[in-house]
């Protein structure tokens, strides 16, 4: 590179918080860095070429084959998530091109299971139809529910499950219970009771899940029939949601942009982690451990 330092471009830092951490003052002697706001394809080839490393903002950045093509040098990619659904892995492979997982974020810990239980409080409270009561100049007679004593089931007791379930036990004295896979006779040390599915789903007030998984169209329906009597969502099928989307006009409905993550302190973790795994790269000493396992 004609002894120019190696380059790092950062994608899809939307909000800016990526670039605003202090950590990368620590990296200029090392690497020179870009921020890029622009979909890839409208990045010029002289940036580009230069890329030996990129920074991918979790789903946002889709890597696929053909974006590899444009980035003949690329050599790293700092994944700022513990997944990397979102890349073309053989494509990756195959081009030699290393990936960084960031494995260690521990914000989200706090920020998903918090936005969960905001969107079971505003459900139960019926704080979508009062909004939008209020907004409309009424004055709504609702009556809603406390979550005192009733049961919350879980499906997925995973890290994000297992505190929500903390939460909703010790701070709102609830009934928790999670979904027993089948075929997983592991035995649990939370002291939450696993129950059958159909038993979870037939005796629980509440039910909690990854949101990419639900079948929408079944879920509007069961809104709209009153089977259920209210949700809340923020992460959908398909990317942003929409423009009409059922789910957009209904008043038993909380939705979210997919911002359980996007909080200031999940974007510092990511960028503190990322300048971490950059510069053990350079100097060739970060573990196997950080990386993805082709």
């Amino acid at each position: 590179m004609n002894g120019e330092k190696p380059l790092l471009i950062v994608l899809d830092d939307w909000e800016g918080r990526i670039k605003k951490n202090s950590c990368w003052d620590q990296l200029k002697h090392l690497v020179d860095i870009q921020f890029l706001k622009e979909p890839i394809n409208k990045i010029p080839d002289s940036v580009l070429d230069k890329a030996i490393f990129l920074m991918a903002i979790r789903e946002r950045t889709v890597l696929t084959k053909e974006v590899f093509d444009q980035l003949p040098n690329l050599k790293l990619i700092l994944q700022t998530g513990g997944h990397a659904y979102h890349i073309d892995q053989e494509a990756a492979k195959s081009r030699g091109i290393s990936i960084a997982l960031g494995r260690h974020v521990k914000a989200p810990l706090n920020s998903v299971p918090e936005l969960t239980m905001a969107m079971i409080l505003g459900v139960m409270h019926l704080l979508p139809q009062a909004q939008q009561a209020m907004s409309s100049g009424q004055w709504p007679l609702l009556t809603g529910r406390t979550l005192n004593g009733r049961r919350l089931g879980i499906l997925g007791m995973g890290r994000h499950g297992t505190r929500v379930a903390q939460i909703a036990k010790s701070a709102f004295n609830m009934n928790v219970v999670a979904w027993a896979r089948p075929g997983n006779n592991a035995q649990t040390t939370d002291n939450f009771p696993r129950l059958s599915l159909d038993e979870l789903l037939s005796t629980s007030d509440i039910v909690t899940i990854r949101g990419a998984i639900i079948d929408e169209h079944a879920l509007i329906n069961s809104l709209k029939s009153g089977h259920l009597a209210g949700a809340g969502l923020d992460v959908f099928a398909k990317e942003p949601l929409p423009a009409d989307s059922p789910l957009r006009s209904m008043n038993n409905v909380i939705i979210t942009p997919h911002i359980g993550w996007t909080v200031e302190e999940v974007f510092d973790e990511f960028a503190q982690i990322a300048c971490t795994q950059l510069q053990q790269y350079i100097e060739g000493a970060l573990s196997d451990q950080e990386l993805l396992r082709f």
